[in-house]
């Protein structure tokens, strides 16, 4: 009876996890898929406490999970309370990298589970390998090679993450390059698997020390994947690594045979590969490249020439008498917090009739859907979010185009320059607007590293100062006209 009821609350769990997931793929619906999905992750973990294997019964000393459980979520809680908007896709990278290790420690666990006994008392290991059996995984090996392969996930999932923490928050500001890199990782990947299949086939005793080398190969392949990728590949990277911790939440749950961990761990890891795949595409880059560390970046051209600037006053005065303004924004609009004071720029030039748009690139930002939030935060109308296809089809007949705060999605060193290390991505093609004005804070260069020609074309002018200031500026300046 009281499986029944586990599986009954696991079947509820799994449609909150689809429906929450549902939810969040618009923003006006995001933050009640998010505590539709709360609300599952609690059933889940609740049914598990109180069903699984005749409830508290689980552990000796039950308690512990209870410590443990209240004390996550506090810190949760108030990590993300305290967080501001410019550091969330760090603190998604640290969960992340949080839910690897729990995957690894798991995982390095489960393999002494096994060996430990077989080393120790023959008994006790075959008593243990009775309860294994009747694991989903059917025999002893499939089961091994379930916790070996979340040990590699879920170490890969820590250090990459961990890595890609360091490089969003500048704590870390060179790439690891080599001109090796690809082998060498490539080699660490295929050492691993051989390692594994020896291990689990070719050997009849699974030596405790053999989890060491194992778990030190995993932790050393998240850095040496994620070191080499530059600033603007790294959302695809992020995004890369949500999957892999969904991975490692779908391979525990074949591990303990909970079917709330595998659908939960399924639709992450789905939608986290769909997603990567879908930027990889945006970005003209191999999904391969990407898992194997070969994204290093080269030099790009010298740039040669003189800029152009503008006042708010004329900035305002061409705006308000444009017939079509988009608007691109980047990093630099949420690292000045105007994104409020966007919104009220675009509801200005409106009501003057202007026809207005925001052209939102699939890696703008830190991380995947950066912008969207940021905007959706604001209340900006979702309409009025174009995707990079329709602002390029739009962008030759538009009068202005205003860049916020963004600077690699809109370099046409892109299209132009076969040096760069962006060549090849797709962006965001400003440049082709009859006007462009550049808000940016001074001539730094961005993200990934590079210069950008677009600030040095005959179209192009720059607006230099902090966003929010700027935009505040133009707007005092629109109100006197």
């Amino acid at each position: 009876m009281i499986k029944h009821f586990l599986f009954l609350s696991y079947l509820v769990a799994t449609f909150f996890f689809i429906f929450g997931l549902k939810f969040m793929s618009h923003p006006r619906t995001a933050a009640r898929g998010n505590r539709i999905g709360i609300i599952g992750a609690a059933l889940a973990v609740l049914a598990t406490l109180f069903f699984y294997d005749g409830g508290f019964g689980i552990a000796h000393q039950w308690y512990w999970l209870i410590i443990g459980l209240a004390l996550g979520a506090w810190i949760g809680y108030h990590m993300a309370m305290r967080v501001e908007m410019t550091q969330m896709p760090e603190m998604v990278s640290v969960f992340n990298g949080f839910g690897g290790a729990s995957a690894m420690l798991i995982s390095i666990a489960s393999y002494l589970q096994v060996t430990l006994p077989q080393e120790h008392d023959v008994a006790q290991f075959l008593e243990q390998l009775k309860v294994l059996l009747q694991k989903q995984t059917g025999n002893l090996e499939g089961y091994m090679l379930l916790t070996l392969s979340n040990l590699f996930v879920g170490a890969t999932a820590f250090t990459g993450s961990m890595v890609a923490y360091g490089k969003l928050s500048g704590k870390l500001r060179k790439d690891w390059v080599s001109k090796y890199q690809q082998i060498i990782n490539v080699a660490l990947l295929a050492g691993y698997i051989v390692y594994m299949f020896v291990l689990v086939y070719g050997s009849d005793q699974w030596g405790v020390w053999h989890i060491l080398p194992l778990t030190l190969i995993g932790l050393y392949y998240g850095i040496s994947f994620v070191m080499p990728i530059g600033g603007g590949d790294m959302p695809v990277a992020i995004s890369l690594l949500n999957a892999f911790t969904g991975v490692t939440t779908m391979l525990t749950g074949f591990l303990y045979d909970n079917w709330a961990m595998i659908t939960g761990g399924i639709l992450v890891g789905s939608s986290g590969t769909i997603l990567t795949v879908l930027m990889c595409q945006a970005m003209n880059r191999s999904l391969w490249n990407v898992i194997t560390g070969a994204l290093v970046a080269a030099k790009g051209k010298t740039i040669e020439g003189s800029v152009k600037t503008i006042d708010p006053s004329d900035a305002a005065i061409l705006l308000a008498y444009a017939n079509r303004v988009i608007i691109v924004p980047g990093y630099g609009m949420a690292r000045a917090q105007a994104q409020h004071r966007i919104h009220e720029l675009e509801k200005q030039l409106r009501e003057r009739g202007v026809e207005v748009y925001y052209a939102i690139h699939p890696v703008a930002g830190r991380m995947p859907g950066h912008m969207n939030v940021l905007l959706a935060e604001a209340d900006v109308p979702y309409e009025l979010l174009i995707e990079m296809e329709q602002a390029n089809e739009l962008m030759p007949q538009t009068d202005v185009a205003v860049v916020i705060g963004a600077n690699d999605v809109v370099n046409p060193s892109a299209k132009e320059d076969p040096s760069s290390p962006i060549y090849g991505m797709p962006i965001i093609e400003v440049d082709k607007a009859k006007q462009v004005i550049v808000i940016k804070r001074g001539m730094g260069k961005g993200y990934a590293g590079i210069e950008n020609p677009l600030f040095y074309k005959e179209n192009t002018r720059m607006l230099f100062n902090d966003a929010k200031k700027a935009v505040e500026s133009i707007l005092n300046e629109l109100k006197n006209l």
